[in-house]
């Protein structure tokens, strides 16, 4: 029996239970499923052991006191099954929520540009993971920044939000891509320490034989001018393609070391690469997709697919993403061995004429005589 006290005493009373149910009514509507199959089989039980029949069951009896008990059981199983679907619905609003902060969708233009960009989780049912991307419009250009943190689960996305969250104020304040970079490794580095101190603190959280100091990221930085122009810092990551009607590489230059695991050189190999012309597109991508294998263990070919799907004019953004991610699916049978992230940018400015060298000679050139 319940015991109700205005004292609250006991080790539940229930008006204690009365009181945090009016506090929080939410508490009762998640009962609810339940409340009806436990009545019901708390009286059935009642019944058969409080009144007792004198004479032997008959079959009928019998068969009605399991239809009783077998639909309190399933009352009580459905009345959990939605319970724990309420939950999971919630916490899927969660780390929707989560995701959306994390990893921002890009927008499809920014500053001229046509954007589009997608994500897979190597985790079951994860929707973001240690890859990274972000692209904002900036006094000295579009930034973009790509890469691909160490790992899976909760370490690896803690070090793509410090990367993130740092690139997104230096991006605006930095007016130098190599100062963008810098604050990019103080970031990394400063979440390291944190993180090996929380999980070693016996080591000091600064050692260099800590796990965590062990962890790092891959980053790719570019600036795109109001001409076109492409500037690029790469610390461990895959070069993007540019798509002109074929897929050729953007640079092929040695990257750094990632971040996190050595010091930045006092000199930042800043590469000028090609133009980008209008029209033509950048195919930006995580190494998951250029190191991801069928059953046989034959690499996806990312290239001959970007060739393919580079020879329409203009190039679609939105369609290479499809046709990438369609392709890496079939390729591996939808059971990815590392997270993958694409992002893909066309270049949407009218076209700005170009001071090449030849123009330039031609007006420092003397006009030939008539005579």
């Amino acid at each position: 029996m319940i015991r109700i006290s205005r004292s609250g005493g006991g080790p539940f009373p229930a008006s204690r239970w009365v009181r945090s149910a009016r506090a929080d009514p939410s508490r009762v509507r998640r009962l609810l499923p339940l409340v009806l199959p436990a009545v019901c089989g708390s009286a059935a039980l009642t019944w058969k052991i409080a009144c007792p029949s004198p004479q032997p069951e008959s079959l009928g009896r019998r068969v009605a006191t399991g239809v009783v008990f077998l639909s309190v059981g399933t009352g009580l199983v459905l009345g959990v099954r939605h319970r724990l679907n309420r939950e999971l619905r919630r916490m899927s609003e969660i780390a929707d929520a989560a995701h959306r902060v994390l990893l921002r969708p890009l927008p499809d233009r920014l500053d001229g540009l046509t954007l589009a960009a997608s994500q897979l989780s190597v985790s079951p049912g994860a929707a973001v993971g240690g890859d990274l991307y972000e692209a904002v419009a900036t006094p000295y250009g579009v930034r973009i920044v790509i890469g691909d943190a160490r790992g899976h689960g909760l370490p690896a996305m803690g070090a793509a939000a410090a990367v993130l969250g740092s690139f997104r104020e230096a991006a605006y304040d930095e007016p130098e891509l190599d100062g963008v970079l810098r604050r990019l490794d103080r970031s990394i580095q400063r979440h390291l320490r944190e993180r090996a101190r929380e999980e070693h603190p016996a080591a000091g959280g600064g050692e260099p034989d800590c796990p965590a100091a062990e962890d790092f990221v891959t980053v790719l930085l570019l600036e795109i001018g109001q001409d076109g122009g492409v500037l690029a810092l790469n610390c461990g990551h895959p070069w993007p393609y540019r798509l002109c009607r074929r897929a050729e590489p953007l640079a092929c230059a040695d990257p750094l070391p990632p971040l996190g695991l050595f010091p930045l050189p006092a000199e930042l190999p800043l590469h000028r690469c090609a133009r980008l012309r209008s029209g033509e597109a950048l195919f930006l991508h995580t190494d998951g997709a250029a190191d991801a294998r069928d059953a046989s263990g034959t690499f996806f070919g990312l290239e001959a697919v970007l060739a393919e799907a580079a020879l329409g004019s203009p190039v679609s953004p939105a369609a290479v993403i499809a046709t990438v991610r369609s392709q890496l699916l079939r390729h591996t049978g939808g059971r990815l061995a590392d997270d993958v992230a694409l992002l893909v940018l066309r270049n949407d400015r009218a076209r700005v004429p170009a001071q090449s060298g030849d123009a330039a000679l031609r007006r420092t050139r003397p006009e030939p005589s008539n005579r």
